[in-house]
């Protein structure tokens, strides 16, 4: 027979319910004992857990941190038959000649204000026809949103061409407009307008319906509400618009041809000695600060971009 009584402590006193047993015939079993063995086999599971994903992660730490090293090391410590991780007598020089061989401060200007035009405009764009793809019911809005989604399936290489001519025409090469307007509403917006009408196909209609009670129109529900409750796929639209402009290389070599237009891609080309052979310690210092930009846009919306991804297959 199974009973449950309290056990008096030495002064005669009943415990408290925290300290209550479980007696069956002679055996006492402690409810905290069951309590504090569950939690160190889920603090021994997380534990684990993040040893296997520490071990996980080296392949894709290794070359950044190998790179950020050897950017201390000189040419010849870096070509050696044995590779070192940590530079023996680490320099800064490399960073110096970054600046010197070239405009490498112009050069970061314009990769970054392109790259941050590039990523407020397809945020707007993508919102906009997101939405109206999403909420806008209106003849042939599914074939409409099917041609658009064959942008993601043509190579930038096939337009290359009769966007160059176009661009020729205008008087336009050698500017920074084709490196911003086309990324806005040409094939690469398609993926941002895709994740931006996923997000918005799962918000409730209560919420227009409550907006067109107040008196909102459908500028005004977009602007008001639909547009701030979308910040999750704004954050990984603006993620992936920010590092796709920013790697950017085929098209900045098309169009630009003076080194103070040169985006980042293009200036990382051009650190070579006399022998036209890479200047590897200055290509990597450069490559080194060109990383920086990418890895604080991460940490700033890295949340919103994990979100943004989570609610992208609510509803097809």
């Amino acid at each position: 027979m199974r009973t449950e009584t309290q056990i008096p402590d030495a002064a005669g006193t009943l415990p408290t319910a925290s300290t209550t047993a479980i007696v069956t015939g002679s055996r006492v079993r402690p409810r905290l004992r069951r309590a504090g063995s569950s939690k160190t086999r889920r603090r021994l599971t997380t534990i684990g857990l993040v040893a296997l994903l520490a071990v996980i992660s080296i392949p894709f730490i290794f070359p950044t941190l190998w790179m950020a090293t050897s950017s201390l090391k000189p040419m010849s410590e870096i070509l050696q038959k044995v590779p070192t991780l940590w530079p023996s007598d680490p320099s800064f020089a490399a960073y110096g000649e970054v600046f010197r061989l070239q405009p490498f401060a112009q050069q970061y200007w314009n990769s970054l204000y392109i790259a941050a035009l590039v990523t407020i405009g397809t945020m707007l764009v993508a919102a906009m026809a997101g939405y109206a793809f999403a909420r806008i019911k209106f003849p042939g809005a599914n074939a409409l949103f099917l041609v658009v989604l064959i942008g993601l399936l043509v190579p930038s290489e096939v337009t290359i061409v009769p966007l160059f001519r176009m661009v020729n025409a205008m008087g336009l090469i050698n500017t920074h407009w084709p490196l911003i307007v086309i990324p806005i509403f040409g094939a690469p917006a398609v993926l941002a307008i895709f994740i931006m009408r996923q997000f918005f196909l799962g918000l409730p209609t209560e919420l227009e319906e409550a907006g067109r009670m107040d008196g909102l129109g459908r500028w005004g529900i977009f602007w008001r509400i639909a547009f701030p409750l979308a910040q999750p796929a704004l954050g990984a639209v603006a993620i992936f618009t920010f590092l796709k402009s920013w790697n950017l290389y085929l098209e900045p070599i098309v169009y630009l041809s003076s080194k103070d237009m040169f985006t980042l891609p293009q200036a990382l080309t051009q650190y070579v000695d006399a022998y036209g052979g890479p200047m590897w310690n200055v290509q990597l210092a450069a490559t080194t600060l060109t990383v920086i930009p990418v890895l604080a846009v991460f940490l700033v919306a890295q949340r919103q971009f994990v979100q943004g991804l989570a609610h992208t297959g609510l509803k097809g």
